[in-house]
């Protein structure tokens, strides 16, 4: 049984690097090189928070404000548990800094420090997607795959830059997942606790 279990280990760490390769260093073209490292850079979607903001308190008034206070929680949880528990626990090296790896990793935009898994970055924003798409699920479905498309794509840039495995944004997207639903979760009870009725202004 030992056996059998670090074999399937082995396929699975094999799998992981095989595919951080043709990400990395195959599926690449000069158009991914120059747009895929705006995508995970948090200033390039600082418009677009804006507007998320600008709509909840225009439509929401007062309450906009709770949808947003819940929405930094559950980016803080995410942040939290990988940043600062999960990451320290594991200890996985980063591919660009791993010293098996370093030489035929491509990277962009040179290599962060810290660890590799979780991707912080798919934690956070899969939480942000999940949150959103569950709160407007009733009344717009679409933002909720809207949302993961989005996530997916700043984590796809990720591995493409050379800064996380697919192992890493993996684990990131079910974290971000579960934080979300814990948040909402707590939001949904919040509202119920105090009798709260969000209304949309019309």
């Amino acid at each position: 049984m030992p056996r059998t279990i670090t074999n399937m280990q082995d396929i699975i760490f094999q799998l992981d690097h095989r595919i951080f390769f043709l990400i990395n260093r195959i599926w690449t073209n000069s158009f991914f090189d120059t747009f895929l490292p705006l995508f995970r850079d948090k200033f390039f979607w600082l418009p677009l928070y804006v507007f998320i903001f600008s709509f909840l308190i225009v439509n929401y008034r007062k309450q906009g404000w709770l949808i947003i206070l819940f929405l930094i929680i559950t980016v803080t949880l995410s942040d939290q548990f990988s940043s600062h528990l999960i990451k320290p626990l594991v200890h996985r090296l980063r591919p660009c800094k791993d010293p098996f790896f370093t030489e035929y990793v491509r990277t962009i935009v040179g290599c962060k420090p810290g660890f590799s898994f979780p991707s912080s970055h798919a934690a956070n924003h899969f939480s942000v997607a999940f949150f959103l798409g569950l709160f407007f699920f009733r009344q717009a479905r679409w933002v909720l795959p809207a949302g993961l498309v989005w996530a997916a794509i700043i984590s796809y840039s990720q591995i493409y830059i050379g800064v996380h495995y697919p192992s890493d944004i993996i684990a990131g997207c079910f974290l971000g997942i579960f934080c979300a639903l814990l948040s909402f979760s707590l939001f949904t009870f919040f509202l119920s606790r105090f009798g709260i009725i969000l209304s949309r202004k019309t």
